[in-house]
């Protein structure tokens, strides 16, 4: 395990000992967990997250310890054919239901169904071209399907791109007959298929007001905003839940889109059964919260990560993302419900049932990236079910999942306030006292690269040219009076979609991965940078200020500007929320290990500059690197973080993977992609 000297953000660290934690790992265990809670039979992997509660786990035992080292590659699925142009992102974790493998693939988002013994394509599905595709935003950014049994039959639910829901028999691949309505566009099925804009539309203003006539294969006019899709349906109780996704606020540079809202459909019949407004109307719970009548204009707050449910209960959390833009809010004054929240609402009729806003007023870009994780733990000896929320700010919030109450105390303290003209930040945001922090929040000097005292020099000559502070710290606009170039924000992305977070339900253990990492921001007048041309352009009214030139925050002879570890894998025990014990994300990279300035420096282990994958089995975490990591799957103990195993990929694992049990034999699914590699899943097994 990692024994670097801990820095300020590391304190709160509690590493392993062996006594200690063994207590925490036996007492402390949940008296209570049922996999039929979670909607997942033993051997299979009905969700992307494994479950519905997003768990990422699975009780199979076959691969151990004992034999890790001895999988092989069995078979390769490679996502290449499926679209224009070759993807070298494979995002969609593949489903096992039944007997098969489901999954989508490439720009086109193309359905298909794979023997899980041989990799075999069995049915595949690709939607007809539209204009609405041709202008989609993050195409290739499937992460997979969605699977519900209606009427003693499977049924594979999928939104597309161009943001229409489709219903398949998952045996055939072909559409269901007598559900949803007819598409009026060539080459669509009679049934099987609903077009979700219409729904989204109905009651909203802008379009009211429009006089525009709707037209199916061009979608929403530009002038009024476009969303597309990201995550999967999810199915609860018969219930088929939509979420969307919209063009990053970081390439947005107009204050008019359309709002995100949540969408319910049945799952028999395809009927649209309720709407969730994620910007509060008038009247509505949270509309106050939008001064100016920004709500008017104002869009986004999708759901682009996936969700997660709890069914027995009925309760859908849903996580969501900031408003129209990124780093700039002047023409949104107010707190903003529902941006950057998750909502817990209820399955059957859309209600809310309960909300927490991790971000007042978002321009940070911290939108909530990966699925809530749910979990049956035990709080001082009691019973307690929980969601837990990781973050991009590295803090796992925690609440009693039924009723939203936080686990442990979240206080709002106050933060800096913005001089940027026009814009108007929220005097305190929520912080989190427990779990602590699990990776680096805000830049100090004390967080800088020391390995030489000629490198922590440069280093603390680079931030002089910026506004380093705390998490929450403000943009600053061209000509700032102090003279800064731009401001650093830390962390950028501690936990995020490329590696999601995964638990074991037995115990009450979570497996957060994070990246550290900072990015600089320039913000500069808005008609700089707007591109009228641009077909992913939306609305009219270009705002003061838009981001620019991003990425241009660069440490000493282009090594990382802060101490390792670069990325880390933390064990959290949600019983307590005691931090158990904490790793490097593989090993030091070889730029870093055969730096000239590093030369005769002994180096700790670093990790490596990537989001590590983690999936837990019932005696395994294992895990991957993460897009910019080596081609290696490891095994490590769950209990003390220890490595026990390792087996080469053909490329690097990214995004996620899953495990199934098919004729006995128990399988790892591990996407895979490089830029020699297009992407592609790999399934691995023992000789």
């Amino acid at each position: 395990m990692m024994q670097i000297q801990p820095r300020a953000a590391d304190a709160p660290h509690t590493f392993f000992i062996s006594c200690v934690f063994a207590v925490a790992f036996f007492v402390g265990a949940p008296l209570f967990s049922d996999a039929q809670d979670r909607n997942n039979p033993d051997g299979e992997w009905r969700y992307i997250g494994g479950d519905a509660w997003h768990t990422r786990y699975s009780p199979l035992v076959q691969i151990d310890a004992s034999n890790f080292e001895d999988l092989e590659v069995d078979w390769v699925w490679r996502g290449d054919n499926f679209g224009p142009s070759v993807d070298y992102l494979f995002r969609s974790t593949p489903i096992y239901v039944d007997g098969l493998l489901y999954t989508v693939a490439g720009q086109r988002r193309t359905v298909a169904a794979i023997d899980p013994g041989t990799g075999e394509t069995i049915w595949t599905y690709r939607e007809p071209n539209t204009t609405r595709y041709e202008r989609g935003m993050r195409n290739n950014y499937g992460k997979g399907v969605a699977y519900a049994e209606v009427d003693g039959r499977g049924v594979i639910f999928t939104s597309s791109p161009a943001f229409f829901l489709h219903a398949f028999d998952a045996k055939t691949g072909r559409h269901l007959k007598n559900w949803g309505q007819a598409v009026p566009l060539p080459g669509f099925p009679d049934s099987g298929v609903v077009d979700l804009l219409p729904a989204l539309v109905a009651d909203w203003e802008p379009w009211i007001e429009s006089g525009y006539t709707y037209d199916p294969d061009h979608g929403i006019p530009r002038d009024l905003g476009n969303l597309s899709s990201s995550s999967p349906p999810i199915v609860v109780d018969g219930v088929v839940v939509v979420s969307n996704v919209h063009e990053q606020g970081y390439y947005q540079t107009r204050i008019e889109n359309i709002p995100g809202d949540i969408l319910a459909y049945d799952a028999r019949t395809g009927e649209h059964l309720w709407k969730f407004h994620v910007i509060p109307r008038p009247g509505e719970f949270g509309h106050e919260t939008w001064e100016n009548d920004a709500w008017r204009t104002t869009g986004d707050i999708s759901s682009w990560a996936p969700m997660s449910a709890d069914p027995e209960r009925g309760i859908v959390y849903i996580p969501t993302n900031p408003p129209t833009i990124d780093f700039y809010g002047g023409f949104r004054p107010g707190d903003n419900l529902f941006g950057t929240s998750l909502l817990a609402l209820d399955v059957k009729t859309g209600e809310r049932m309960w909300h927490f806003q991790m971000v007042h007023h978002d321009i940070w870009n911290f939108d909530n990236p990966t699925a809530p994780v749910l979990l049956n733990v035990n709080i001082d000896g009691r019973p307690t079910p929980i969601v837990v929320q990781t973050t991009k700010q590295a803090w796992a919030y925690t609440f009693d999942r039924e009723t939203g109450e936080p686990i442990w105390p979240i206080e709002e303290r106050e933060v800096p306030e913005s001089d940027v003209p026009g814009e108007r930040l929220s005097a305190t945001q929520p912080f989190p006292t427990w779990p602590l922090p699990y990776d680096m929040q805000g830049l100090t000097e004390g967080d800088l690269i020391d390995f030489t005292p000629e490198l922590r020099r440069e280093a603390v000559e680079i931030i002089k040219d910026y506004r380093v502070g705390p998490i929450f710290n403000p943009p600053i606009q061209p000509g700032h009076p102090s003279g800064l170039r731009s401001f650093v924000s830390c962390p950028s992305g501690a936990t995020n979609i490329f590696g999601p977070t995964s638990a074991d339900p037995e115990t009450g253990i979570l497996y957060v991965g994070s990246q550290t990492g900072c990015r600089s921001e320039n913000i500069v007048p808005g008609y700089e940078i707007d591109e009228p041309g641009d077909p992913m352009t939306t609305g009219k009214t270009i705002a003061d200020f838009a981001v620019a030139n991003r990425g241009d925050f660069r440490g000493p002879q282009g090594l990382p500007i802060f101490k390792p570890p670069y990325s880390r894998i933390t064990a959290i025990d949600m019983n307590t929320g005691e931090h158990l014990w904490w790793i490097p994300n593989g090993d030091t990279p070889e730029r870093i290990k055969n730096h000239p300035a590093l030369r005769g420096v002994e180096l700790p282990n670093t990790g490596v500059t990537s989001h590590p994958v983690t999936m837990v089995t019932g005696s395994l975490v294992i895990h991957a690197e993460g897009t910019a990591g080596q081609p290696l799957l490891r095994a490590i103990n769950k209990r003390t973080g220890e490595r026990l195993g390792v087996v080469e990929l053909p490329a690097p694992g990214q995004y996620g993977m899953m495990t199934y049990l098919h004729d006995g034999r128990q399988y790892i699914v591990v996407q895979v992609s490089s830029r020699d590699h297009p992407g592609a899943l790999v399934a691995l097994r023992l000789p």
